[in-house]
C-alpha cells in the first residue's frame, strides 16, 4: 500500500457506520458510494449522481470526515466523482423479485411494478428508497411522500411498494391504494350513512396506507381532520404510510399546518422529467411488454420530441402502435413524423421553457432577460422576476427547485415567497390579473410558432 492508499480506512469507516445506522438507510446510501482512488491527505468517492452527491454531503460528510480523521489519525478531505452507471446495468443490481408466479393485489395495477419501473438519474433516489420501504415498511422512512409533475412515475412507485409488500408478506399484512378524491368520497359517504365509525376501522387498522394525489386533499377541512387522526393511530402503530403529491407540501393551499407537517415529518422525494437516454429506456420497456419492433431511430425521434413526461410518450407510442395495426404497415420514421405531428406540437407547448418565459416578462417590463437571471435587488427588477417565477409554476413542470436555479439561483423558499407575493397581488390589484394573462398569451404565441 502506497502512503496514500485510504482505501482500508474506507472500508473500516463502513464496518463502523454500518453498526451506527439503521440497515436501510446504510443500504439506501452506502451502497451506492465506491471507493475511487485516493491522493495526498485526500479520498476520492464515486457516487452515481450530483443529486446523490449533494445529499451525502449534506447528510453524512461530517460523519465520514470525522470517522475518517480518527481511523487515520490524519485530516483527510473527502472529494466526490460523479459516475453515471448504465440504465440497465443499475436496474440489475435492485433487488426486485422477478418470480413468475408473483401474488396479485386486487386494488394494484399488474403492470406498476418495481420489474417495470425503469431507473435513471431522475428517479433513482426515489426508487432506492421505495425498494428499502417496501423491505421493513414502517421501520425507516414513514411517513413517505413522492412529489413531481404529472407523468413522471409517482403512482406507478406508490403501487410498486404495494405490490411489493403484498408479495412478501405472503398476503398478510392488510394494504390499502386509493386516490385522494376516494378517500374523501368515502368519508362524507360514511357521514352520509351515519356510520363513520365504520370508515375510521377500515383505514385506522391498516398495515400499509397508499394514497394517491394529495393535493385533493386541498380545501377539505372536515376530510383533513379524519386523515390527521388516521395519520396519527397509524404512525403510533408504526404502519407504513406513503402518499404522492404534484407539487412540494408548503406549496398546496388550505392545507392545515398540522396536516403539512404530518405529510413533511419523513421522507420526501421529488421525482424529475427524465433524460433523453432515460426516456429512451423507457420506451424501449414500453415496448417490449407489447411484444413489437420499432427501429431505434423512431425511439429517438419521440424522446427528443417529448421531454414532458412518461406519460406523453406512452401516449405517442401507443398511436403509433394502433395505426400499425390498423393499417397492417411497418413503422417508419416518416410515417411516425405524419402521425405524431399533433402531439409533438401540444407537447411542446406544454412544455414551455423558462428562458422563453424570461424573455417575454423582460420584453413587457422592457428589461433585458439577463436582469431577470442575474442578482440585482432593485424594485424595477425584483418586481418582474417574481412574475416570471410565477407564470413559470403555472406553465411548466419544473420543480420550484428548478424555477430558482434559473433565476439566478434563487433557493426555494424565495420561488414560493415569489408565488405567494403574486397570487396577494391578483387578489388585491384587479389590473394585475391583466397583466399577467397578457404575458402569457405572448408566450404561448411564440411557443406555437
Amino acid at each position: 500500500m502506497d502512503s496514500w492508499n485510504y482505501e482500508v480506512f474506507w472500508k473500516e469507516m463502513l464496518n463502523q457506520i454500518k453498526n451506527s445506522i439503521s440497515k436501510e438507510e446504510f443500504s439506501m446510501w452506502f451502497n451506492n458510494i465506491s471507493y475511487c482512488s485516493s491522493e495526498e491527505n485526500t479520498l476520492v468517492l464515486s457516487v452515481p449522481s450530483n443529486f446523490f452527491m449533494d445529499q451525502i454531503k449534506q447528510r453524512y460528510l461530517p460523519l465520514i470526515k470525522e470517522t475518517i480523521g480518527e481511523l487515520s489519525g490524519d485530516k483527510i478531505n473527502i472529494s466526490f466523482t460523479v459516475v453515471k452507471k448504465d440504465i440497465k446495468e443499475e436496474s440489475s443490481k435492485q433487488k426486485i423479485s422477478q418470480t413468475e408466479e408473483i401474488k396479485k393485489h386486487p386494488d394494484l395495477r399488474e403492470d406498476y411494478s418495481f420489474k417495470n419501473f425503469v431507473v435513471g438519474e431522475n428517479n433513482s433516489f426515489a426508487l432506492n428508497a421505495a425498494l428499502a420501504i417496501s423491505n421493513n415498511p414502517g421501520k425507516s422512512y414513514n411517513p413517505f411522500l413522492i412529489y413531481g409533475g404529472v407523468g413522471l412515475g409517482k403512482t406507478h412507485l406508490l403501487q410498486a411498494i404495494g405490490h411489493a409488500v403484498y408479495e412478501n408478506s405472503a398476503s398478510k399484512k392488510k394494504i390499502v391504494f386509493l386516490t385522494a378524491e376516494s378517500f374523501t368520497n368515502e368519508f362524507v359517504t360514511s357521514l352520509l350513512k351515519k356510520n363513520p365509525h365504520t370508515f375510521k376501522n377500515k383505514y385506522r387498522s391498516v398495515d400499509l396506507l397508499l394514497i394517491d394525489d394529495i393535493h385533493f386533499f386541498q380545501n377539505t377541512d372536515r376530510v383533513q381532520e379524519e386523515l390527521f387522526h388516521t395519520f396519527n393511530a397509524l404512525y403510533g402503530a408504526k404502519k407504513q404510510m406513503v402518499f404522492t403529491c404534484d407539487r412540494p407540501v408548503s406549496e398546496l393551499k388550505n392545507i392545515t399546518d398540522r396536516m403539512k407537517n404530518r405529510f413533511e415529518m419523513g421522507l420526501k422525494v421529488e421525482l424529475l422529467v427524465p433524460d433523453f437516454e432515460t426516456r429512451l429506456a423507457i420506451l424501449k420497456n414500453k415496448v417490449a411488454s407489447l411484444n413489437i419492433t420499432i427501429a431505434d431511430d423512431i425511439f429517438e425521434l419521440i424522446a427528443k420530441n417529448i421531454t414532458s413526461n412518461v406519460r406523453d410518450m406512452e401516449s405517442a407510442l401507443t398511436k403509433l402502435v394502433a395505426y400499425a395495426e390498423l393499417v397492417n404497415k411497418k413503422i417508419t420514421k416518416d410515417i411516425a413524423q405524419k402521425q405524431l405531428i399533433d402531439i409533438f406540437t401540444t407537447t411542446k407547448q406544454g412544455n414551455i421553457s423558462i428562458d422563453i418565459i424570461q424573455k417575454k416578462v423582460a420584453e413587457y417590463f422592457n428589461l433585458s432577460h439577463i436582469d431577470l437571471r442575474g442578482k440585482k435587488r432593485t424594485k424595477a427588477i425584483v418586481f418582474p422576476r417574481q412574475i416570471g417565477m410565477y407564470i413559470a409554476r403555472e406553465l411548466t413542470e419544473y420543480s420550484t427547485t428548478e424555477i430558482g436555479s434559473d433565476f439566478g439561483g434563487k433557493d426555494h423558499a424565495t420561488v414560493i415567497y415569489a408565488i405567494q407575493k403574486i397570487e396577494g397581488s391578483l387578489k388585491s390589484d384587479p389590473s394585475m390579473e391583466a397583466v399577467i394573462n397578457n404575458i402569457i398569451r405572448t408566450i404561448k404565441e411564440h411557443s406555437s410558432k
